[in-house]
């Protein structure tokens, strides 16, 4: 059986090959090595054209939103926060439209980190632009691992059981869930690290990253979804 075809989102950066610098499509090895461990073939989407999102869906059989610099506030009507990085607009809108018609098409998709934060600004969600000061601590953004409470009725739960420890700085959360979805995965003070899409044969999203270290269990779930 061929391998099912797994999109993975880039940005566009700076990069150097060589003498030369030029912008480049840019992924961190982890999500394509992730995906070929799980038994899936790896594709790389640039953030181009809007006209190119149904050709990759129909294309594939399953989709990687990559983590990232924050999305922009502009798409759940707030501002720009100075504690954060700058947005990448292009990337921003580009991947809720990639988002969006992957759900329409029934596609599997997973959301990492940033993808989760996709995925709830492209259902009409909404987040929490400095978490720190919305639940008066910084322990969201230290390197520190901690655990993840996870429902087991859950795709996320099925995969890795009720809970998960996890080390993955972030400074912004789900505030308003977006349209279908449901948290299905907690800190120690209820913010939000896991979502999923009711409904929808395969759409969560979560807070860390799982296709970093040797648990590649949600990454094999998302590849399995490919193949059903």
């Amino acid at each position: 059986m061929p391998r099912p075809l797994i999109g993975i989102t880039t940005y566009f950066d700076a990069a150097r090959w060589g003498t030369w610098v030029r912008e480049a499509a840019i992924s961190p090895p982890a999500y394509a090595k992730a995906v070929d461990k799980a038994g899936g073939a790896p594709v790389l989407i640039p953030p181009l054209s809007l006209g190119a999102v149904d050709g990759y869906v129909r294309g594939l059989q399953g989709l990687i939103l990559a983590g990232g610099v924050e999305v922009d506030p502009a798409l759940y009507g707030e501002q720009w926060d100075e504690r954060v990085e700058e947005p990448q607009p292009r990337r921003d809108r580009f991947e809720t439209a990639l988002a969006n018609a992957a759900i329409e098409a029934g596609v599997p998709v997973l959301g990492v980190a940033r993808g989760m934060h996709v995925l709830n600004v492209a259902l009409g969600g909404s987040l929490i632009r400095w978490l720190p000061e919305a639940v008066h601590h910084d322990r969201h953004g230290q390197t520190a691992p901690h655990v993840i409470q996870v429902s087991v009725s859950s795709k996320v739960g099925k995969a890795i059981g009720d809970h998960i420890e996890v080390a993955t700085p972030h400074h912004q959360a789900v505030r308003r869930l977006g349209a279908g979805l449901i948290a299905i995965a907690w800190a120690d003070d209820q913010i939000v690290e896991g979502v999923e899409l009711q409904g929808h044969r395969f759409c969560v999203g979560v807070q860390w990253h799982p296709e970093r270290g040797d648990d590649n269990r949600l990454v094999n779930a998302l590849v399995e979804a490919a193949l059903a």
